[in-house]
Parts: C-alpha cells; structure tokens; sequence
C-alpha cells in the first residue's frame, strides 16, 4: 500500500522556491575550473551553454570510460555548475569522466521549466554523440544532480520527450544510472497528497511551461528505468514524494536506492556546508553504488582523497 500522507504542495513550492539559495551567477561569467576542459554543448541563439570536462589522469580518447553529468540546483531559477566541480573532482580521480553543465534559468534566460528539461537532455545526448571523441563508453553514462538539478537528472531518464526541437534525436538522451541529491521528484499531487496551500506552488503550472505531471517524474514510473540512488535528509519536506517514487520504482522491478540522513534538510550533501561531513558521507554512499554498476573499482577512497587534496597542511 502507498503511504496515504505524501508531500503538501504548497511546502515543495516553499523549498524550490525559497529554501534553496544556489549561489547565483553573473549572467556574463563562465566559469574555469582550474584541470577542467570547457565545451560548449549547445547554443541557442545567442546562448552558449558549457559543460565542464574533469578527466582521470592520463586519459586518452580512445578510452571507454564511464561518465557521469551533473546539473545544479536553485529552483530552475538560478545556481551554477561548481555546485558540483567537488564530486566531479572525486569521480575523476576514481577513473570517470566526470562533468558538470550549465543550463538556462529563469534569472539570466527567462525560461520556464520545459526548457530545462530540454538543456539536460541535450547535454546527455551531447556526451553520448561525441563519446568516441570525449573517450567515453556511451552505455555508462549516469547522470546526477540536486534539488531542481536533481528533477532534470531524473527528467532525461524518465520524461518522454521535451527534446530540444529541431535536435536530431537518432542518439538517445536517456542515461544508464541515476544519482539524485535531494531531488524535486514529484511536482503534482499523488495518492494522499493535501491540496495546494501555497502561492509559489500554485505557481508551479506558469513556472513548469506545461502540466506539472508532465514533468513530475513520480508520475511516469515504468519498467526499464535505470538503476536510481537518492540521498534525502528526513527533515526535507521533499522526502515524501521521493518514498512514493522508490516504491514504484521497486513495484515495477527497477533498482532504486533512497538513503535518509536524520535531522538533515534540504541541501545537506552540498560541499562546503558545515564540516563537509555529509559531503563525504553522500559521496562514499554514490561511489559504492557507481561500484555495483562497474562504473569504478575498488572500496571508496573518499577520505583518502579528502586528506590529499582538502585537509590543512600540519
């Protein structure tokens, strides 16, 4: 049986709204990364879109490499790609190809979700076209992100179209595992749901560009999906929505994972939050679940690479 209290919409709206404070960007900076690679994956007219390539030592293009993507969160609204330059930093060290995209939001493009959802697809399906190229093995590409960033990861696996128009779309968008932090997973009301309470989330349908159940992944749940790790604190009010999508998950025969962190709310995995503890504790969870799927080998070496690169020197 489904549990009969699910998220209250007018909180999801409180969180992505509000609750989340991404860093927000200057509309005329495009971040460096120092050891990153910069691509741009898509432009549309005058907007450039980049995705930041962190590479294992000594890679060639003619490796197969597994890779990940990842997208920021901020509500759609804002944020930017060195949310994530600090996972990708690790993965890469653990033999990934790691990246981090930009894509428009509200504050510097006026957009509305669709189009989002059609920038991380394009960025998936980028990867995928130019894997020789980027020494990739195109069916180990997992995507991740967090909060809104972590709805658009699970977008490119789960929503059936809103591909960019005009895209070729002979080359799947859709990636091979998922990592989700905190994701805005359920945007419409499910079986037990409290109506609306909130002006923000009655909102939601102007600020989506479409019904929010198109783009509400609980909702389009099937056999097939790949195999999803989420990490959710148990005070996120989005928690409820991300135990709905689990179990259906599972009632379908797909491999799910949802990991709780007591007392943690919204945005506890970020780097740089606190002592940095839930950073490295989220990571050994992600690396040992890239493990299982044979994106890396080996036990996690988070700590080991926390000391070398992150501790003060004695």
């Amino acid at each position: 049986m489904l549990a009969r209290r699910l998220i209250p919409l007018g909180m999801l709206g409180t969180v992505l709204f509000a609750a989340e404070r991404a860093p927000a960007a200057d509309p005329a900076e495009r971040p460096t990364f120092p050891g990153a690679r910069v691509e741009t994956y898509k432009t549309i007219g005058p907007v450039s879109l980049d995705i930041h390539i962190f590479e294992p030592a000594g890679h060639q293009p003619g490796d197969r490499r597994p890779a990940i993507v990842f997208f920021f969160g901020g509500g759609w609204r804002s944020g930017q790609p060195r949310q994530f330059e600090q996972q990708c930093r690790y993965l890469a060290s653990r033999g990934m190809v790691a990246m981090t995209a930009d894509y428009r939001v509200s504050s510097r493009h006026n957009t509305q979700v669709k189009e989002c959802v059609q920038d991380a697809k394009s960025a998936l399906r980028w990867v995928r076209t130019h894997a020789t190229r980027l020494g990739i093995d195109p069916d180990r590409i997992a995507a991740g992100g967090g909060s809104a960033g972590g709805h658009l990861a699970a977008c490119t696996a789960v929503i059936r179209g809103f591909e960019e128009p005009g895209e070729p779309t002979e080359v799947s968008s859709a990636p091979n595992a998922l990592v989700l932090f905190n994701p805005a997973i359920a945007l419409a009301p499910l079986e037990g749901m409290r109506p609306w309470n909130d002006d923000r989330a009655a909102a939601l349908p102007q600020r989506m560009g479409t019904d929010p159940v198109n783009l509400s992944p609980a909702h389009h749940v099937r056999p097939g999906l790949p195999p999803t790790l989420q990490f959710f604190g148990t005070d996120d009010p989005l928690l409820e929505g991300a135990r709905y999508f689990h179990q259906k998950m599972e009632e379908v025969g797909n491999r799910s994972e949802l990991l709780t962190y007591p007392g943690q709310g919204h945005g506890f995995f970020n780097f740089g939050r606190g002592d940095n503890a839930m950073f490295r504790e989220t990571l050994t969870a992600a690396d040992r679940f890239l493990g299982s799927l044979g994106y890396v080998e080996g036990p996690p070496r988070v700590n080991e690479w926390w000391t070398e690169t992150h501790a003060p020197p004695r």
